[in-house]
């Protein structure tokens, strides 16, 4: 099969993200502990209207409601493991497109064996750092806890064969983001090391994912996946540029998120 790389343009960008703004998709979000309230005001800010229903008995039926669902697995305690798998479940006999963040797969047990039960339910899109997809595709042992130990590159034979054998469309962060379908490929260079050091900066980009999903043309799931990708990393530019530090990159960040424009996709989008 040829690997090509297809050409993503700001005003694909631009185009889902106004649709997305028009028409905000509800977006289920089974999430840890850590970064709900940061997924929330990202999702929000961005244009989306989140929803943080993650327990047992009420996952499935508001998977089957949502325009999109994301699955994290940063804190899987045992009752959000049943609802992840009953949301997963709901969100494929229903069509809604549905997004597996795998965090820290590989190196802590749970959490690995419940990543292996998802995986069969054929997530939409799978979203996670480089030790994540390796681990994730049986090819290594997972980084150091939420940490990478490998880049994006290396890791994108791992993203093609979950591509090829789930059918979705898989996106590996690093500095510079790898987003494939298992056919075609996406490289894009923006983004600022600061969202490495915001709680949440990393599983927001999984909500936004789900969001852009629901908007997305049919058969254009890569584009909305990269286009996801290439939104949120955009807007950390500005944040970033603005900030002086963390704290404040973190409100600068959702304030860049709110006002992202196709003239700022214009003159950033950086693919590689």
């Amino acid at each position: 099969m040829s690997r090509m790389t297809i050409r993503l343009t700001p005003l694909t960008v631009s185009t889902l993200l106004a649709h997305l703004r028009a028409e905000p998709p509800l977006v289920q979000c089974l999430t840890n502990a850590v970064v709900t309230n940061f997924t929330a005001n990202v999702l929000l800010a961005l244009g989306a209207a989140p929803a943080m229903t993650d327990i047992p008995g009420e996952a499935g039926p508001f998977a089957r409601a949502a325009s999109a669902v994301l699955i994290n697995l940063g804190t899987p305690h045992a009752e959000q493991r049943i609802a992840m798998a009953e949301a997963a479940e709901a969100a494929n006999a229903a069509g809604t497109p549905w997004v597996l963040d795998p965090v820290a797969v590989g190196s802590l047990p749970v959490r690995t064996a419940l990543a292996a039960e998802l995986l069969a339910l054929r997530p939409t899109s799978i979203r996670g750092n480089a030790s994540e997809i390796i681990a994730l595709a049986g090819l290594g042992a997972g980084g150091r806890g939420v940490d990478a130990t490998d880049n994006a590159e290396e890791a994108l034979p791992a993203a093609l064969l979950l591509a090829e054998k789930y059918g979705s469309v898989v996106a590996v962060s690093g500095p510079t983001d790898v987003i494939t379908d298992g056919t075609d490929t996406v490289r894009i260079s923006n983004g600022n090391s600061l969202l490495t050091r915001v709680t949440g900066g990393g599983c927001a980009l999984g909500a936004v994912t789900a969001a852009f999903l629901a908007v997305a043309d049919d058969g254009g799931t890569l584009a909305a996946v990269a286009a996801a990708t290439a939104a949120y990393t955009v807007a950390a530019e500005p944040a970033a540029e603005a900030a002086s530090g963390p704290g404040s990159f973190a409100v600068g960040f959702l304030d860049a998120l709110a006002a992202l424009s196709g003239r700022d996709l214009d003159e950033r989008l950086a693919l590689a």
